[in-house]
């Protein structure tokens, strides 16, 4: 897969291509109720906030130091993250998946941890999020193999991946 246009992506067959700011407002209501994988994408590269905006699940501060911002960075892509929803014994959907980011963007206390560093890049609200169903296929393993691929591509997993 190209991770560097919305064209690119839609060929893949991920559909929605929706701002978070509308989502956080919608409460996700486009988004189905079945297992599958979803890209934060952004077209431009945001300035790095000395805070993060994101929950603090279990007292944790998701907040990490600018400089580690600066080295999970990749240039020449608009794919910053990579997700999931379902698959093993997860029962999570698309949906529920990305009302818990949502709700973990808004700064409450929400068990969303993974692509937290989104919620410290400025203009967060104005990324977009893209999502693909997958009900007969294993959403952990397709997040896997497209993190993989990214990897490939770019050295590096997309900005806001930290586990592979």
């Amino acid at each position: 897969m190209k991770f560097q246009s919305m064209k690119d992506i839609k060929a893949e067959g991920f559909v929605g291509f929706e701002k978070i700011s509308d989502m956080m407002s919608n409460e996700c209501i486009n988004v189905p109720k079945v297992k599958g994988i979803y890209l934060v994408i952004t077209n431009e590269k945001p300035k790095f906030l000395k805070e993060n905006v994101g929950g603090h699940f279990k007292g944790k501060n998701p907040t990490v130091p600018i400089s580690e911002l600066e080295a999970n960075w990749v240039d020449n892509t608009i794919v910053i993250y990579i997700g999931k929803a379902g698959g093993g014994t997860s029962k999570a959907t698309l949906n529920s998946r990305l009302k818990q980011y949502m709700k973990f963007g808004s700064g409450q206390p929400v068990g969303h941890w993974g692509g937290r560093l989104i919620w410290q890049l400025s203009d967060n609200k104005n990324f977009t999020i893209c999502w693909k169903a997958t009900p007969n296929e294993n959403p952990r393993k397709l997040e896997k193999d497209l993190i993989a691929e990214f990897e490939n591509n770019y050295l590096k997993k997309p900005f806001a991946n930290l586990q592979g």
